[in-house]
């Protein structure tokens, strides 16, 4: 399944290079990305990440009604931050489901890496989730994903997705600096 790895991992790099430039047409890429990812993660027994991935597609979905609206209502896609009550709520759902999945996991399934495949599907919720609603926040979620994700999938043997992951890392510090920037001109304007 080497081609399907490869051509998912190409579309998420369309993908994740459109959502830090805030561009709407980043949600058919990312649809076509999860739907074959479903598939590499089922082959490599990562199932916390393979149902992952029908997550994404719905929230890629909601996302990208989300963005078409804020776009139609402003003439741009604006981003907004969290609260720093609401930050400490994302985080502790996000630990908390983490745990909750890999004990689930490790108890009840074959897979290869439960506790650690189930943080990265609890971060990766509340990073998609945010991502929807324009949150800068998103991106610090991302960035402990692929902080996870680089050595998980690498030790899998998915090569390329782990490169991925690394090149995720990178659009994702870019992807914050880039939404902070725009926070600001917006506050400015």
């Amino acid at each position: 399944m080497n081609w399907l790895e490869w051509l998912a991992a190409a579309l998420g790099v369309i993908n994740v290079g459109l959502i830090v430039r805030r561009s709407i047409w980043n949600y058919p890429f990312g649809l076509a990305m999860v739907s074959l990812y479903f598939f590499v993660f089922l082959e490599a027994k990562l199932y916390s990440d393979m149902l992952l991935q029908l997550f994404f597609f719905a929230v890629n979905l909601y996302g990208w009604w989300n963005w078409a609206e804020a776009k139609k209502a402003t003439g741009q896609i604006w981003v907004a931050k969290l609260s720093n009550p609401a930050r400490a709520a994302w985080v502790g759902a996000a630990l908390g489901a983490s745990l909750f999945w890999g004990f689930v996991m490790a108890r009840f399934t074959d897979a290869a890496a439960p506790m650690w495949d189930a943080a990265i599907a609890g971060m990766s919720v509340a990073g998609q989730i945010l991502m929807a609603r324009r949150r800068v926040e998103s991106w610090l979620f991302w960035i402990a994903v692929d902080l996870v994700a680089v050595p998980l999938f690498w030790s899998r043997g998915l090569y390329w997705t782990s490169g991925l992951y690394f090149l995720f890392l990178m659009l994702s510090i870019a992807g914050l600096i880039d939404w902070r920037r725009a926070l600001r001109a917006q506050d400015e304007a």
